[in-house]
């Protein structure tokens, strides 16, 4: 190993201390065969003790200081900087260089162009200001580059989100999975988003070779001269390698405003070099995800821009070249995504203000819709061009159906001022004509709502003037705002304004929208709260986080801040203080008590030993999220029996909603629940108790299952093969807990009985519970015909001349915190198709959240949250499943199935199969929706051709469902017989 492998190249800026951070982060490296060259600029004075090496300081911006700091202030900052570089190097001299530049213009690329004409290691890596790597980064990146022959290695990078934020890296690379695993590539293509994503503007190191073979440099005409530099990099570098590993943290976030002129000049340079080079596919897709990386996050942050910085902004945008902003390349994104682009193509800040308060805030409508051929678009005035107009198209935001309570309107403040002691507003609200017709009356209501009352306490004012200007309403109204806000004062301290627009169909309510640079020209207002002015004398208006008018009660006159001062005093003098350290250690003791080690210790060694209470029982379905399946149709059963001396209890997992009012309630994982499962004769639920709570001896346990197994299920799935041996004992242990277990048919005896490893006497061969309805159904369908239809038609509002269309989609994994679930199937595109002849139930997982699209009414209905998804069956007409297990409970209904699986193939490979879907199903595979929309176009042909199909899967898969299992399960749990 030479004596300098890796030269970081460290550019100082005005903060010492971001110097310090990043040059002690390469100082800190195990490889130690890693240089820092610390750059400084011109307007620095001399190294202490001799000559800056590299170049003398010869004129340059000496006398400008950041942020407009005058020469003195320059002077000081260039001082500290010095001094910490010298710091710096005294600690370390063989590994912390300073050079100097000469240049007279010594921007960011300038300082790191004499960086690399410095260093002297043969790879090469740049910091900004402030980053730092990460203890092994510059030896996981050397080792890949060395082991692979790569002449450019990168790894991952993280930049802070906020002051408190956690550093997260762009969510373009995590979701594309650049660095899941280390991989070396010889094309570039293989990893687009190098280029795609600006994944290179920090986090890696390139050959010096390279350097000196292309001539590569920062391009000093660029603010943001990184981007193009890692493209330059990436594009020109013959073998590239990748390692999963952190490599750069603490990046400064990205501004899109502050930088977007830099962003913007960088992108159409990389660009241009991609078309070059004849990479068009990687040109085009630099585009996209540059519109959705940058424009985007661009128009969201409007409401918080001046109107200085949003005109300028947009100004920029519209002057892109129009390759870059091209309409074919906006048609992409969301609809109001789609809407924000054309607009800043077009220039117009003031609709790019109202789009990316929409955009911010789903269901609202902050422009005057249009409805021209049967689609809406977002404003009156249309473009002629047919591309930039199917960009305002936002009909599948489905506002043209939405009631007026479902349709916030952006209610933006034009006026907000004081005159005398009243409150003077005005403001303008589109006027959608589906809401508000020309004809119809206007009238309004100013309603303030105090914040800590949790909304009950709200006070009214009318609004004295409404009137109409083309397609917006505007209104006025003044308030004496000591008149009307009578609060408390101790706890209601803060109100929040909202306008209340009576419509034809509704009345709409919403917040008042306030730019954030006007918000100090308000004034103040009385206040007379009730409890006296001690509590407050004063209303001041500001602007919240979220870009909306309020009023909070503050004390300026003497006895308010008397009183204020006081109280602060008696909350924070020492003994106050120790109180309440005291009071959060208790809490934090108490705390304890509550998680969920403490209660699983405490329930295997204590409250198991507790004598159980005969007759008692506890009842779950699926892990507490519903009152349904079969333990809901065995409780049922014995209510129906009238056994005396029981007590039922069933636990829940977020609320007792829609649980039965003569049960016993208990929260999932609470001590009450664990109390009940001690004290329990009987267990009976569907997918399994909390796996580390062992089985009372006397108490027996009745596994009902959920659903027979398509996918490869307990030690035959992969997942557990790749678990350890005390993992896999776990199992071992809670599966051993199961003294009955229910099944259906054989293919469940060689299936789920076999891999999850259970003894042939735990088999109760009776069927499932909740295939009972299903069952009885089927013989009434034979007897009577399918109508009259269950009363959960009725409670849907489903009209009977409309066949019923079920959509049970499986298990896909769980989704990310905050994100509901994308559904395979098209819903909105379904209803245009068949929203005249079906109407569609959509059933998400109950592990899972799905976020339906607004279509018309009486076309789709959410049933997610319906408890009892057999109820669902026996009412549904077809089912559209994938590979979920309902499709073996409603083949006992002999109606027609269609199965929509466009990832099948993909699915089987990473899950494994017990048989072939294609050649087993009771009906059509449909592998794109074109398929799926034929298939169901031909229903009746289809239900002919699989009639026998579905016979013979029923027979297979349920054999054994007979329309008895749940008092047989009674029976087989009141039998006595335990499994020790």
């Amino acid at each position: 190993m030479s004596a300098v492998e890796i030269s970081c190249v460290v550019t100082a800026g005005p903060d010492p201390q971001a110097l310090r951070r990043s040059v002690e982060s390469v100082v800190a490296q195990t490889m130690r065969a890693t240089e820092a060259v610390v750059v400084l600029g011109p307007a620095l004075p001399p190294p202490v003790g001799g000559t800056a090496t590299g170049g003398t300081a010869t004129g340059g911006t000496a006398g400008a200081g950041p942020d407009g700091a005058g020469p003195d202030d320059a002077e000081s900052v260039a001082e500290d900087v010095r001094a910490v570089a010298d710091e710096l190097a005294a600690l370390d001299p063989a590994r912390v260089r300073i050079v100097t530049s000469g240049a007279e213009a010594p921007t960011t690329a300038v300082l790191r162009n004499h960086g690399l004409d410095q260093a002297r290691g043969r790879y090469v890596m740049v910091l900004s200001e402030g980053e730092r790597l990460q203890q092994d980064a510059c030896r996981n990146l050397w080792e890949a580059a060395e082991r692979s022959g790569a002449e450019l290695a990168a790894g991952r990078w993280t930049r802070r989100a906020g002051r408190r934020a956690k550093e997260q890296p762009p969510a373009r690379i995590v979701e594309s999975e650049l660095y899941a695993r280390s991989r070396t590539l010889d094309e570039l293509a293989d990893a687009p988003e190098l280029v795609v994503a600006d994944a290179l503007v920090t986090g890696f190191c390139v050959r010096a070779a390279l350097l000196e073979r292309t001539g590569l440099r920062y391009a000093e005409d660029l603010d943001r001269a990184e981007i193009l530099f890692g493209a330059e990099a990436a594009t020109a570098a013959s073998r590239i390698a990748l390692v999963p590993n952190l490599i750069v943290g603490g990046r400064a976030p990205d501004d899109p405003a502050a930088t977007l002129e830099g962003q913007l000049a960088a992108h159409v340079r990389v660009a241009e070099l991609l078309t070059l080079q004849g990479r068009t596919a990687l040109c085009e897709a630099r585009d996209r995800a540059f519109l959705a990386d940058q424009l985007v996050p661009l128009a969201r942050q409007f409401p918080k821009l001046d109107a200085e910085t949003r005109a300028h902004a947009a100004a920029l945008v519209a002057a892109l070249p129009a390759a870059r902003i091209h309409p074919d390349l906006r048609l992409d994104p969301p609809p109001l995504e789609r809407v924000c682009l054309q607009l800043l193509a077009d220039g117009d800040a003031d609709a790019v203000l109202a789009a990316g308060y929409a955009l911010g805030r789903p269901g609202a409508v902050a422009s005057a819709l249009t409805e021209r051929e049967g689609r809406v678009y977002w404003r009156a005035a249309l473009p002629d061009d047919p591309g930039e107009r199917a960009a305002l198209d936002v009909t599948e935001l489905g506002h043209h159906y939405r009631e007026a309570a479902d349709t916030p309107l952006l209610n933006h403040l034009t006026h907000c001022g004081q005159e005398g002691a009243r409150l003077v507003l005005e403001g303008r609200l589109p006027a959608p004509l589906q809401l508000m017709p020309a004809d119809a009356p206007l009238t309004a209501t100013l309603e303030f709502v105090a914040r800590g009352s949790d909304g009950r306490l709200v006070f009214r004012a009318p609004v004295e003037e409404m009137w109409r200007e083309a397609d917006t309403v505007r209104w006025r109204a003044s308030v004496d705002l000591g008149a009307l806000l009578r609060v408390g004062g101790a706890r209601d301290r803060v109100c929040d304004p909202r306008l209340a627009l009576n419509t034809p169909t509704g009345t709409t309510t919403g917040p008042l929208f306030l730019e954030r640079d006007r918000a100090d020209v308000v004034g103040r207002f009385r206040a007379r709260p009730r409890l006296g002015r001690l509590f407050g004398d004063t209303w001041k208006p500001y602007v919240t986080v979220k870009h909306h008018l309020a009023f909070q009660l503050q004390a300026r006159r003497s006895p308010g801040r008397l009183a204020a001062a006081a109280l602060r005093y008696l909350t924070h003098f020492r003994p106050a203080r120790k109180a309440k350290r005291l009071a959060k250690a208790v809490r934090r003791r108490f705390d304890r008590l509550s998680a969920r080690s403490v209660k699983t210790r405490v329930y295997n060694r204590l409250l198991i030993r507790l004598p159980v209470r005969k007759g008692s029982v506890v009842f779950e379905s699926h892990m507490g999220k519903c009152y349904g399946d079969s333990p809901r149709a065995i409780h049922e059963e014995l209510r129906e029996q009238r056994r005396r001396g029981m007590r039922h209890t069933w636990s829940y997992a977020s609320s007792p909603e829609g649980f039965p009012a003569d049960a016993r309630l208990v929260r999932r994982l609470s001590w009450r629940y664990l109390w009940a499962l001690a004290r329990a004769q009987y267990w009976v639920d569907n997918q399994g108790f909390p796996l580390d709570l062992r089985k009372p001896p006397a108490t027996t346990y009745l596994q009902t299952w959920h659903g027979s197994a398509y996918k490869r299920m307990g030690f035959a799935e992969s997942r557990i093969k790749a678990q350890n041996a005390p993992e896999r004992e776990k199992l071992s242990a809670a599966l051993a807990r199961f003294d009955h277990f229910l099944v259906r048919s054989e293919h469940d005896i060689a299936t789920l009985a076999r891999d999850y490893r259970l003894p042939a006497d735990s088999l109760v061969r009776c069927g499932y519970p909740r295939n009972d309805r299903l069952v009885r159904a089927r013989a009434t369908d034979e007897s009577r015909g399918r109508f009259p239809r269950p009363a959960l038609a009725a409670d849907l509002g489903i009209p009977d001349h409309r066949q019923v269309v079920l959509y049970a989609p499986t298990f896909r994994g769980m989704p990310k915190k905050g994100r509901t679930t994308r559904l395979p199937l098209d819903v909105r595109r379904f209803t245009e198709r068949f929203g005249d002849e079906y109407v569609l139930l959509v059933r998400a997982h109950y592990l899972e959240s799905a976020a339906l699209p607004v279509c018309p009414p009486g076309t789709v209905v959410d049933v997610s949250a319906h408890h009892d998804v057999s109820e669902l069956l026996a009412l549904a007409d077809v089912l559209i499943t994938d590979y979920s297990s309902i499709m073996f409970d409603y083949a006992l209904l002999d109606r027609p199935m269609v199965f929509f699986a466009p990832d099948l193939d993909a699915y089987v490979a990473e899950r494994g199969s017990y048989f072939d879907l294609r050649a087993e199903a009771p009906g059509p595979v449909a592998e794109s929706e074109d398929e799926l929309h034929r298939f169901m176009g031909e229903l009746k042909k289809s239900d002919t051709a699989h009639r026998e199909d579905r016979a013979r899967f029923a027979e297979k898969f349920g054999g054994f469902e007979s329309g008895q299992a749940a008092r047989t399960a009674v029976d087989v749990l009141f039998a006595g017989r335990t499994r020790r």
